[in-house]
């Protein structure tokens, strides 16, 4: 069965994609913990970030690198919070996101999908790829 992260990868459900390439995507998450928090994941469903192979893995964190100066310069955060937490959703993901302080890593206080404006959501996404292709 396809985990969600698959189904938007696929198209089969909306996402918000900052970066997709064959191997690694990267898309907004629907409950954030900041606008602008980003999910790095591998095209192909692997459920723990322990078995990806090195290669892509190395790739994965470039991406989560590469949309962390991306949120930096486009949110103006002090920083890019980097977590990776993985019990939600059972395909790995690299958590991305404004950070100002350690509040970010507390993912139990993200905005849940009816608290969080679909037009702040779309403009976060816009600021990101234009990061991005900056």
């Amino acid at each position: 069965m396809s985990t969600v992260f698959t189904k938007i990868i696929q198209g089969e459900i909306p996402g918000r994609f900052v970066y997709k390439d064959e191997e690694v995507a990267a898309f907004l998450t629907i409950e954030p913990i900041a606008y602008g928090h980003t999910l790095v994941v591998p095209v192909k469903e692997i459920d723990k970030w322990t078995d990806i192979e090195p290669a892509l893995w190395a790739k994965m964190n470039d991406v989560a690198q590469r949309v962390g100066n991306a949120i930096i310069e486009a949110f103006g955060s002090e920083r890019a919070g980097y977590l990776i937490a993985g019990f939600e959703v059972p395909h790995a993901h690299i958590h991305v996101f404004p950070a100002n302080d350690m509040s970010g890593y507390d993912l139990s206080t993200v905005m849940k999908m009816d608290e969080t404006d679909p037009a702040k959501m779309d403009e976060a996404a816009e600021k990101l790829r234009a990061a991005l292709e900056a």
